[in-house]
């Protein structure tokens, strides 16, 4: 197993980088074949990347997350899988090459600087720890995807209100489309967001007896859910949409930024055994 987990560590960089190329080459082109054969590729990349994930936790005996570089590479998977359930729902093909490039830096990055940890944390190895990390990173990626989206809707906005009609007007979707994917795509960050913190307060008195909720990690969170959620809501419910829905994701994402840096670099916290 070990010569696979070295085998997929090289090829995951070149599948992403054959899938951001291939993405990019349609956004400038608008070849039918190459619409149609991209998402293949993606999908096949990610088939690798969840074969060498798994394939890590059981040579390994712990969930890919004891160092920052087995982290990068969930992050990696997290956006190219996210990106891809996206375009399966709402069939648009047109931004993969803006959100794929994330996934190849991240997994490139993972690829050349990863440590293989057998001995590590006894806590490191808890399945539902596991089941945690990757359910609150793939929410990340999610508003992380709505952000760039929002960037995206930003960049056409402006565009057309300095009627400028070239590349970036012709292969972008219309801002009703853009405003739809960054909606869409911080639904599916707040579901899988939510879903991390359920798991969290579930396993968190287990693992910590003496773990406090005003931890700032878990408050910065909470703060990031809520932000999202009263976005969402104000969608859903309310009279946010266009420009609006937009801004309100590009805070969120500014706020998700600040609350981790703070939370990972400054502040104390129980999650410091990461």
């Amino acid at each position: 197993m070990l010569q696979a987990i070295t085998t997929l560590n090289i090829l995951l960089p070149l599948l992403y980088l054959l899938a951001f190329s291939v993405y990019l080459f349609d956004f400038f082109n608008e070849k039918k074949l190459m619409s149609n054969s991209k998402r293949i590729v993606l999908f096949i990349t990610l088939i690798f990347h969840t074969f060498y994930l798994i394939s890590r936790m059981i040579e390994y005996n712990h969930p890919p997350i004891t160092n920052k570089f087995e982290i990068f590479s969930i992050i990696a998977f997290s956006i190219g899988f996210s990106y891809f359930i996206l375009e399966l729902m709402t069939d648009i093909r047109a931004t993969g090459a803006f959100i794929i490039f994330f996934s190849l830096v991240f997994q490139t990055v993972s690829s050349i600087f990863i440590e293989n940890t057998y001995i590590v944390p006894e806590v490191l190895r808890n399945r539902m720890l596991g089941l945690h990390v990757v359910n609150a990173l793939l929410g990340y990626s999610g508003i992380t995807i709505s952000a760039v989206y929002g960037l995206l809707f930003m960049l056409l906005y402006k565009n057309l209100r300095s009627n400028k009609f070239g590349l970036i007007f012709n292969r972008l979707p219309s801002l009703e489309i853009l405003e739809k994917l960054s909606f869409y795509s911080a639904v599916i960050g707040f579901v899988l967001l939510t879903l991390a913190i359920t798991i969290g307060i579930i396993w968190l008195p287990l693992a910590f007896p003496n773990f406090s909720y005003l931890d700032l990690k878990l408050v910065g969170t909470l703060f990031v859910w809520l932000i999202y959620g009263l976005g969402i809501a104000g969608k859903l419910f309310g009279n946010l949409h266009g420009k609006k829905v937009i801004l309100f994701s590009l805070i969120g994402f500014i706020v998700a930024i600040c609350s981790l840096i703070i939370t990972n670099t400054l502040a104390k916290t129980f999650h410091s055994f990461y």
